[in-house]
């Protein structure tokens, strides 16, 4: 399903430089969970993905509550970005290399391969923005 999400021109262009961001999860007790991530952004399937393993916290955050939201906020100096939505984790073989390879395209080098790596996928419907 694809899910256009509109973006300026300023805020596309800070989503493709390469920073880090947190990405934030709600942990089964109702606390948060916040993380610094690497991720890309698929602007034309609204989605924005992060590689990590299936006994992560993160991962273990979103299999815990199914349809659960996550946040993910990209910050440089007085700029920042939060995409919002639905996640899921997939260990699905072809969407954990699709991920990967987005990753290497996005950091200029591939993304750890540990055992039991998996791709959190997050289905964006809000978009916060500040100086982008």
């Amino acid at each position: 399903m694809t899910r256009q999400i509109a973006l300026s021109a300023s805020a596309q262009a800070f989503l493709a430089e390469p920073h880090l961001a947190t990405l934030t999860t709600v942990r089964p007790d109702g606390s948060l969970h916040v993380v610094a991530v690497r991720f890309t952004w698929d602007g034309d399937a609204g989605l924005a993905r992060v590689m990590t393993v299936a006994s992560s916290r993160k991962a273990r955050n979103l299999t815990a509550n199914p349809g659960g939201r996550a946040a993910l906020c990209q910050v440089a100096g007085f700029r920042w970005i939060t995409l919002e939505g639905r996640a899921t984790v997939s260990g699905d073989p072809r969407q954990v290399a699709d991920g990967a390879h987005r990753y290497t395209r996005r950091y200029q080098s591939p993304p750890p391969a540990p055992p039991g790596r998996v791709v959190i996928e997050i289905a964006v419907d809000r978009v916060l923005t500040l100086n982008t």
